[in-house]
C-alpha cells in the first residue's frame, strides 16, 4: 500500500499524493509521469514520504518534544519563537534516522547511481504536505541543500531538511495561517541535481507576477544555481513571452527582455559537509550577456503553458503556475526542476479594482520629495516610519506599522515583514523574496534601488508608492485615497472609451479597466525610457566623444549592434502595450519628440537645432522624409513592421503625427514602405502588386487646423484620424500651450475648436473612416466628453485615473441623447 511507503520513486507519485509526499513532490511526480511524453524535460530521483517524518519523530519521540515546546507560544515574540525553533532544530539534527528509514536512503540513492553515475549529485529539497497549493504557499518557508555527493551525505541532508520545518519562520507562517504544526509532515525530494553551476538557471510564471495579466510568460534567469535570484542578491535577466503568440507559431513571440545586474553567482564549493555551493564574482563578458537564448527562451515558455494546461485541467479552472527552470552547462539541455500553482492571483476578483492615488501636490514639489526610486511591487500606496535594518540580528527592533528598509531579505525575515506597512531594499528584483512575500502579504514594496540603506535613517517619516511603473519612496507623510471599483456595474455605451497608455510597464494593469482599446500609445515615451540615446547618435556611434561612446556601450549591455538595439527596445515597448489590449486595436503615434526634448537624450545636441519655438518647428512628419532624420524615421518603421508581422500583434496601427500638408503624408508613407511597410495608399501606386504582402492601416492625428480643412484630402491617404485637441487648441487661437502668460486662453471647449472638431467628425463619418479623439480635453471636462457624444464620435481615448467616472458620464449623456 503506498501510504505506507516510506520511500518513493518519483514515477510512482503524483498529484493526488499531496497529502503523503507534499506538494512540490507531487508535481514533480506528476510532470515525470504525464508531462515527459509531451517534451517537459524533469530530472529524477525519489522522494522520502511523510509517512518516514511521521515514523521518524514517533521513532524518536521528537514528536511529543516538539508538541510541549510549542505549547503557549507567542509568535510576536520574536525572542521566544528563536529561542523554541532552535531547540527543536537542535534536537531533530542530533537525532539519528531509524535504521530501516536510513538503510532505504542509501538504497534509492544506489539506484539513483546505477542510472546516473557513481556519487551522482543530487539536490535534496523540501515539500510540507500542506505546500504549494491554491490559497497557501510555504515555497521558502524549509531548506533546500543542493549539490550533495555520497549516500551518507544524502542521508545527513535528509534530516537537515526535516529539521527545517521548524525554522523560525516556517513555525511563524504555520501559526499565523492556523496550521496544526504535528499534522503537517514534511516529505523530502531528492531529484538528480541539474548542473547550472556551469550555466544558469531562473523562476518563470504563466502570468505576470505584479498585475495577474494571464497572457504572458515571464522567465527570469541568473548565472550558476537558481538561489541567488529567490535571495535577491541579483536583479535578473527579464523576458516576457506572448503566449497567443507562441500558440499560432509566430517568429518572434518574445516581447520584452531586459538585462540583469548579475555580479554574482552560485557554484559548487566542494570541502563542506552538507551546502556544498558558494558565492563568486560574475565575469565582465557575463554581466554583458543573457544567460539564456530568444529559442531557449521560447522553449522553457513553451514548457511553462504545456504545464499550466495540465494543471488547470486537473483543478477545473485557469491555474497560473510558478515554476523553476536549470539550464545544465555540461550538457547545455534545459530542465524543469519545480512547478507550484501560483498562489497570489489565482483566486483573485478582478472584477474589483483598488486605485491608489497620491493627492495633488504638483509635479515639481512631488519630484522634489522624491528619496530614492526602484522596481514597483504591489501597486499601492502606504506611509510609515522607517527602520533600516542590516542585519538579521536587529529585526526584533522593528516596531508593527513600520517600513522596513534593508539590503534584501530572505525567509528569516518573514515574521517581520507580515507586520510592515512597507518594504525597501537596495537589491532584487521582481521576483526576489522580497518581491514575492510583499505581493502575497498585499504590502507596497521598491526592490532594487540600490542606495535605500544609505538616503533613509531609521524613523524618517516616508510615504512608499508603487502605482507606477517605478516605485518610489518620498520624504514625509504624503496623502492619498483609495477608491474602488466595481467593474461589473460599469456600463458600455456605444462610445468606444479606450485609454491613453504612456508607459508600457504599466499596460497590463490598464489593461484590466473596462476599455475598448488604446486611443495613444506615444512612441517618445519608449525611447525615453527604454533607450534614452538620439537614434543618430546611435547610428553614428564612431563619431561620438569618447564619453558619450562609453555611455552609450553601457546602456547597449546585452546588444552587439546598435541598430539592432534600438529596433529591438522600440518594438518590445510596442508590443507590451499591444499584447496587454490584444485583440483590442493598439494606436501607436510614431515619435513626436521636439527640437528640445530630443536635445536631452543621450547625444542629441549633435543633432538638434536650436528653434525659438519647438512646438511650431521641427517635430512630427516633417522629419521623416528629411534626409538628416530619415535613417532614424526607418527604424522606427521596421519597429512597427516587427510588431505587426514577426510578433503578430495585427492589433497596433501606426499614427503619423503633426502632418501639415497631404504631400508630407505621402512622402511618410513612401518612407514606410522602403521597410515593407505597406500601406492601403502606397500598395494602390503599385503596378505589380504582391498579393501576400501585408497591408498596414494607418491613421492620422487631426491637431493642425489644415487637417480639419482638408479632411476629405487627407483620408483619401488615411484609414482615420485622432483628434489632438491640446494642439489643435494652440494651433486654431494662435498660442503657445508652452507659455505660461497666455496659457489661460487655451481651451479646447472655446467655440473655434468645437466647431472644427464637430466637422471633422462628420466628415469621418461621410468617408466611414475612423475618428477618435486621444486630446486631454474628454479627461478633464466631463461636459466636452457630453459634446463628443452628442457629435458622434467613434471613440475617446482618456487617462487611465478618468476613465470610470468619464464611461459613466458617457453612458448617461447617450441615454439623454437616444430620449
Amino acid at each position: 500500500m503506498k501510504s505506507k511507503k516510506l520511500i518513493l520513486p518519483f514515477e510512482e507519485v503524483g498529484i493526488k499524493d499531496v497529502s503523503l509526499v507534499g506538494g512540490k513532490n507531487a508535481s514533480l511526480g506528476e510532470m515525470i509521469r504525464t508531462l515527459k511524453s509531451k517534451g517537459v524535460p524533469v530530472p529524477s530521483g525519489f522522494v522520502v514520504t511523510a509517512t518516514a517524518y511521521f515514523y521518524f519523530l514517533k521513532k524518536t519521540g521528537l514528536d511529543k518534544f516538539i508538541k510541549e515546546t510549542l505549547q503557549g507560544l507567542k509568535t510576536k515574540n520574536l525572542k521566544e519563537l528563536h529561542e523554541r525553533g532552535s531547540a527543536i532544530r537542535y534536537a531533530i539534527m542530533h537525532a539519528k534516522l531509524p535504521k530501516d528509514l536510513s538503510a532505504e536512503v542509501v538504497r534509492s540513492y544506489r539506484e539513483m547511481e546505477k542510472h546516473y553515475g557513481k556519487n551522482v549529485d543530487v539536490a535534496v529539497r523540501s515539500s510540507a504536505t500542506a505546500e504549494d497549493l491554491p490559497g497557501a504557499s510555504f515555497a521558502g518557508e524549509q531548506e533546500s541543500y543542493l549539490g550533495i555527493r555520497g549516500a551518507e551525505e544524502v542521508v545527513a541532508a535528509v534530516r537537515a531538511t526535516m529539521a527545517s520545518l521548524f525554522t523560525d519562520r516556517a513555525i511563524s507562517y504555520r501559526a499565523d495561517r492556523h496550521f496544526d504544526h504535528l499534522k503537517i509532515a514534511l516529505s523530502v525530494g531528492v531529484q538528480k541535481m541539474v548542473r547550472s553551476d556551469r550555466a544558469s538557471s531562473g523562476v518563470m510564471f504563466t502570468l505576470d507576477t505584479e498585475s495577474g495579466f494571464p497572457d504572458v510568460v515571464l522567465i527570469n534567469g541568473s548565472w550558476g544555481l537558481g538561489e541567488m535570484i529567490v535571495k535577491g542578491e541579483v536583479t535578473p535577466d527579464e523576458w516576457f513571452v506572448w503566449k497567443k503568440g507562441l500558440d499560432t507559431g509566430v517568429p518572434h513571440p518574445i516581447i520584452e527582455k531586459k538585462l540583469g545586474v548579475k555580479l554574482q553567482k552560485m557554484i559548487y564549493h566542494a570541502g563542506q559537509a552538507i551546502q556544498q555551493t558558494k558565492i563568486v564574482p560574475t565575469s565582465p563578458v557575463e554581466r554583458a550577456r543573457f544567460v539564456l537564448t530568444d529559442k531557449e527562451v521560447s522553449q522553457l515558455a513553451q514548457w511553462g503553458m504545456i504545464i499550466e494546461k495540465h494543471y488547470s485541467d486537473h483543478y477545473k479552472k485557469w491555474t497560473p503556475m510558478d515554476m523553476e527552470w536549470a539550464k545544465d552547462g555540461i550538457t547545455g539541455e534545459l530542465f524543469i526542476v519545480q512547478a507550484r500553482p501560483e498562489t497570489v492571483h489565482a483566486n483573485q476578483d478582478y472584477s474589483k479594482i483598488k486605485e491608489y492615488r497620491l493627492q495633488e501636490v504638483g509635479s515639481r514639489k512631488q519630484e522634489a520629495r522624491i528619496i530614492v526610486t526602484g522596481a514597483s511591487v504591489g501597486s499601492r500606496i502606504a506611509t510609515g516610519k522607517a527602520r533600516v535594518i542590516l542585519d538579521a540580528k536587529r529585526i526584533r527592533d522593528f516596531k508593527k506599522g513600520e517600513v522596513l528598509v534593508t539590503t534584501m531579505t530572505d525567509p528569516d525575515w518573514e515574521p517581520i515583514m507580515k507586520i510592515a506597512s512597507a518594504i525597501v531594499t537596495d537589491k532584487g528584483g521582481r521576483t526576489s523574496h522580497a518581491a514575492i512575500v510583499s505581493r502575497e502579504l498585499g504590502i507596497p514594496a521598491v526592490v532594487g534601488t540600490e542606495n535605500a540603506t544609505k538616503f533613509i535613517k531609521t524613523g524618517d517619516p516616508v510615504t512608499v508608492d508603487t502605482t507606477g511603473s517605478a516605485g518610489n519612496v518620498y520624504r514625509g507623510f504624503m496623502k492619498f485615497k483609495v477608491i474602488e471599483h466595481d467593474l461589473k456595474k460599469i456600463p458600455h455605451p456605444k462610445t468606444k472609451v479606450m485609454v491613453n497608455v504612456a508607459m508600457p510597464d504599466t499596460a497590463f494593469e490598464t489593461s484590466f479597466l473596462p476599455n475598448s482599446g488604446v486611443g495613444l500609445a506615444r512612441e517618445e515615451f519608449i525611447i525615453a525610457s527604454k533607450i534614452g540615446i538620439h537614434p543618430l547618435a546611435l547610428l553614428n556611434l564612431s563619431k561620438q566623444k569618447p564619453a558619450v561612446r562609453r555611455e552609450i556601450a553601457g546602456k547597449m549591455s546585452g546588444w552587439r549592434d546598435q541598430k539592432k538595439y534600438y529596433i529591438d527596445n522600440l518594438a518590445f515597448g510596442i508590443a507590451k502595450i499591444g499584447v496587454a489590449f490584444y485583440p483590442r486595436p493598439v494606436i501607436v503615434r510614431f515619435s513626436d519628440f521636439k527640437t528640445n526634448e530630443y536635445r536631452t537624450l543621450l547625444g542629441g545636441e549633435a543633432y538638434e537645432p536650436k528653434e525659438e519655438n519647438p512646438m511650431i518647428g521641427w517635430r512630427g512628419a516633417s522629419r521623416y522624409y528629411d534626409p538628416k532624420f530619415k535613417p532614424a524615421f526607418m527604424m522606427e518603421a521596421a519597429a512597427v513592421k516587427i510588431v505587426r508581422e514577426e510578433m503578430g500583434l495585427t492589433n497596433v496601427i501606426p499614427m503619423v503625427p503633426f502632418c501639415r500638408t497631404v504631400e508630407e503624408g505621402i512622402k511618410t508613407q513612401e518612407a514606410m514602405a522602403e521597410v515593407g511597410l505597406v500601406t492601403r495608399y502606397v500598395e494602390k501606386g503599385v503596378r505589380n502588386k504582391d498579393k501576400s504582402r501585408a497591408i498596414t492601416p494607418i491613421y492620422v492625428m487631426c491637431e493642425i487646423p489644415s487637417n480639419v480643412i482638408l479632411a476629405n484630402e487627407f483620408l483619401e491617404i488615411f484609414d482615420g484620424m485622432s483628434i489632438g485637441s491640446n494642439d489643435l487648441t494652440q494651433l486654431t487661437l494662435g498660442l503657445d500651450r508652452d507659455s505660461g502668460i497666455v496659457s489661460k486662453v487655451a481651451n479646447e471647449k472655446n467655440p473655434a475648436i468645437k466647431k472644427l472638431i464637430a466637422d471633422v467628425i462628420k466628415i469621418c463619418k461621410a468617408k466611414r473612416k475612423y475618428i477618435g479623439i486621444c486630446g486631454q480635453g474628454p479627461s478633464d471636462y466631463p461636459d466636452f466628453a457630453e459634446f463628443l457624444v452628442e457629435a458622434g464620435i467613434d471613440s475617446m481615448s482618456l487617462n487611465p485615473d478618468t476613465v470610470v467616472k468619464t464611461t459613466v458620464a458617457i453612458a448617461k449623456k447617450e441615454k439623454q441623447v437616444r430620449k
